[in-house]
């Protein structure tokens, strides 16, 4: 059964599905059963993934990673999301671009990227507001 807001990715043509509608049926790609992405929350490894989310003039800044994640061709963050008062919003990013995203809110309750390498990452924010 899937539930809403899932990520799933089929490991050998590298689809990805997000869950809008939860359904009782498997997800399946390439005639395989895909991936369930685990939210990650503490950093592993060399590059840095956790979010860090702080508050400015123009909304919410989300960079990726407490030092910027590579943006290679082969190794990037491919969007990042913020969920705020049950909407979500999101960014996609390119090669050769900062791993960062402003977003015109006043607080954001949670905030995933993706890493096309190391998979889904999040964190729960507790509150920006002032």
């Amino acid at each position: 059964m899937t539930e809403k807001m899932e990520v799933y990715r089929c490991n050998i043509c590298g689809n990805i599905v997000y869950v809008l509608h939860p359904g009782v049926g498997e997800l399946v790609c390439c005639e395989q059963p895909m991936e369930l992405l685990k939210e990650k929350t503490e950093e592993e490894g060399m590059e840095k993934h956790v979010p860090v989310v702080e508050k400015t003039e123009s909304g919410i800044k989300v960079k990726v990673g407490s030092i910027p994640h590579p943006m290679e061709e082969n190794h990037y963050i491919e969007w990042i999301e913020v969920i705020s008062d049950g909407k979500v919003y999101r960014k996609f990013l390119k090669p050769g671009e900062a791993p960062e995203a402003i977003f015109p809110l006043k607080d954001v309750d949670e905030v995933r990227i993706y890493c096309n390498v190391h998979g889904l990452w999040s964190k729960k924010i507790n509150s920006l507001r002032t």
